[in-house]
């Protein structure tokens, strides 16, 4: 099989909270329908993304990782997920409040659902001068006062409340409260489970016009009740370089502001690429092979773990990009590597 970076088809959810946003954003067709998701790169059962590009054009993510799943996905990343893409990629337009909710970690997720847990990370592309979202818990309480506080409607009373702006970073492990509100566009990167558990919807109807689902009881057992001091993620300025901005052991997140070409060789982590390019358009050129492709602004590629050597032009001045990947570099050839780099430098 041919590799080379993969774009992918529009994948639009529609949801009670969604917005207007995601299609213009995406340079797509607008729609009539509330549209809150744009699964950019999934191999979610029911949703999985379409290749939109080159000889692939047509085939469906799963079955093209299924021909070559340790070329496509890295060899440790197929060992390890048994050919599984373990990431799932969105953006979130979201104009009202999304539900209070939380997620399982892997061994409830596999235990209740026979599925992988749901770690994820938020980049705020865009956000309304008021807007804001809770992650966390601002205060400890206890097991009790939370099933008193769902069914009085007074949860949010003890979350930690964040005002945003573009820029800002949110990770959010397996247990943490959180929920988006009204007036953010985002970028999320997550392991790749469609598993939630809803605490409190605002006694809203779905689209349907009937209450959603809650699941009070599984969240309960899900929830870290733990209080931090800094929800929110720092990092350092994003100029001309890549600066990491999630370090987890699901999957690692980059942040890039680029005016010039930029070379990225990430072949040393053994693992696919996903870049998401959150603003500008930019020209992707792969080394190894000379295939390009033109990545703009509300959309993602899939780079292939054996092609992971590429040069990134911004085509307009500037462009703003995440890479997610898994991190299996391994370490102790590094450190082997640098040391003899240092010895021969004494020479």
């Amino acid at each position: 099989m041919h590799l080379y970076p993969l774009l992918f088809e529009p994948n639009l959810h529609t949801v009670v909270w969604g917005g207007s946003q995601l299609c213009p954003y995406k340079g797509i067709a607008p729609s009539v329908d509330p549209i809150g998701e744009s699964w950019e790169v999934s191999a979610v059962p029911g949703s999985t993304s379409i290749i939109s590009n080159g000889e692939l054009k047509g085939r469906d993510l799963v079955s093209v990782i299924n021909e070559s799943p340790e070329d496509i996905l890295g060899k440790k990343v197929n060992e390890k997920y048994h050919g599984q893409l373990p990431l799932l990629v969105k953006f979130i337009d979201a104009k009202s409040d999304l539900s209070i909710q939380v997620h399982p970690n892997d061994e409830m997720a596999q235990r209740e659902h026979g599925k992988m847990g749901k770690s994820e990370m938020w980049y705020i592309i865009k956000a309304d001068e008021d807007a804001h979202l809770y992650a966390g818990f601002k205060q400890r309480i206890t097991p009790e006062e939370y099933q008193r506080r769902v069914a009085d409607g007074t949860i949010t009373e003890v979350l930690a409340d964040h005002k945003v702006k573009t820029g800002d970073v949110f990770y959010l492990p397996a247990g943490r409260v959180h929920a988006i509100c009204g007036g953010i566009l985002l970028a999320e990167v997550q392991q790749s489970s469609d598993v939630t558990y809803r605490i409190y919807d605002y006694n809203r109807p779905g689209l349907d016009g009937k209450p959603r689902e809650l699941h009070t009881a599984l969240a309960a057992k899900a929830l870290d009740f733990n209080v931090i001091d800094n929800y929110r993620t720092e990092y350092a300025d994003a100029s001309s370089r890549a600066v990491q901005i999630i370090d987890s052991p699901y999957f690692k997140v980059r942040v890039m502001d680029i005016t010039t070409a930029f070379h990225r060789d990430l072949r040393k982590y053994d693992s696919f690429v996903i870049s998401i390019c959150v603003d500008g358009d930019c020209l992707l050129r792969v080394r190894p092979t000379g295939d390009e492709i033109v990545l703009r602004k509300g959309h993602s590629t899939l780079i292939p773990a054996a092609i992971a050597d590429y040069d990134i032009t911004p085509l307009h001045g500037k462009a703003t990009l995440l890479d997610a990947f898994i991190d299996n570099m391994d370490r102790s050839l590094a450190g082997t590597l640098t040391r003899f780099l240092h010895s021969t430098r004494k020479l």
